[in-house]
């Protein structure tokens, strides 16, 4: 139990990173499986994830992030990307999955299927692209708390301006758009935030017990 809270404490906003510690390929691996494995409206993950390295583009994307060092600082940049649209393909996608493994005949999900297109298919563009700007999110969220499992510090970041990133990562054309950037690497000693103490809201404040 102390476990859970102590990285959650550990853990912070990475102001600044040490440019010369890089992340191992076997720690970087096990964070992008908790990404995969990470939960999501009927399963369906209407997002990708863009796993930035190359020194060259993350040079031009630090201007289109308001600056930030953590652009380039970072051993490496994820940019979570959401669909922007979708129909029913979205489910059929999964559906096709899930009876691979699961071995289920694929007759045989035909109402799940049915009843996700009833809710999803005919929402209006724009509730599509933030329904699954928010499944980005949740994935957002697993990535930082096993980035701090691992000791592996991270920032989110909204900062950043979104038609850019779309143009610089080429993420128009797969009908997808850049919902949330985390940083990941190892903080630097200079850092001075990291012994700031953490301010959030009092229990009383903000859970209401009904």
């Amino acid at each position: 139990m102390n476990d859970i809270l102590s990285t959650r404490n550990w853990r912070y906003a990475t102001k600044k990173f040490n440019p010369d510690k890089k992340i191992s390929p076997e720690n970087l691996d096990l964070l992008l499986e908790a990404i995969r494995l990470s939960a999501s409206s009927y399963g369906l993950q209407p997002y990708k994830v863009f796993v930035v390295t190359d020194k060259a583009l993350r040079k031009q994307l630090r201007p289109a992030s308001w600056g930030q060092s953590q652009i380039e600082d970072a051993s490496h940049l994820i940019v979570f990307a959401n669909q922007n649209n979708f129909g029913g393909e979205l489910v059929d996608d999964y559906l096709s999955i899930l009876s691979k493994t699961r071995n289920i005949p694929l007759e045989n999900l035909k109402g799940y299927g049915d009843f996700a297109k009833s809710k999803l298919v005919d929402l209006p563009s724009s509730v599509k692209s933030n329904w699954t700007a928010k499944q980005a999110y949740i994935a957002l969220g697993n990535a930082m708390q096993a980035a701090a499992e691992l000791n592996i510090d991270s920032t989110p970041m909204e900062g950043f301006e979104v038609e850019k990133y779309d143009a610089l990562l080429g993420l128009e054309e797969q009908g997808l758009t850049a919902a949330v950037v985390l940083a990941i690497g190892y903080r630097s000693e200079e850092d001075e935030t990291q012994h700031l103490a953490k301010v959030r809201k009092s229990k009383e404040e903000l859970f209401t017990l009904i």
